[in-house]
């Protein structure tokens, strides 16, 4: 099996600045593209940014410019810098990772737990 978990969420002012963390475990033969999702309370679950395998980066509009993602292929970890905060920031941020596993035949998405970020105003 395959397990993703996150870290580094807290409560930060706005302006301030986090970085979370996600790596992906278990049965792993090769991981393509992982990304960084959030959902706000009432709201639908939106992809703040992606990167693929080879490096390759999309984000979305609102976090463009304050926002980094990054990964370690060896580590099967991937980074979101999150910097500029800004109180409409506040969400569980979601890892994604979409995983070959050893006895696989296709990648399929595997997600984290979530972890809380909250920005005060």
């Amino acid at each position: 099996q395959v397990q993703v978990v996150e870290s580094g969420g807290g409560l930060v002012q706005a302006g301030g600045s986090l970085r979370l963390s996600c790596a992906a475990s278990g049965s792993i033969f090769d991981i393509n593209a992982m990304g960084w999702y959030r959902q706000a309370p009432g709201k639908q679950r939106e992809l703040v940014a992606g990167i693929t395998s080879g490096g390759s980066t999309n984000y979305a509009d609102s976090v463009k410019g304050r926002f980094t993602i990054s990964r370690d292929n060896a580590k099967n970890t991937v980074y979101l810098q999150m910097n500029s905060l800004k109180p409409e920031d506040t969400a569980a941020y979601y890892c994604k990772a979409d995983v070959l596993t050893n006895d696989g035949s296709y990648y399929r998405g595997y997600w984290g737990q979530g972890t809380q970020v909250t920005v005060s105003s």
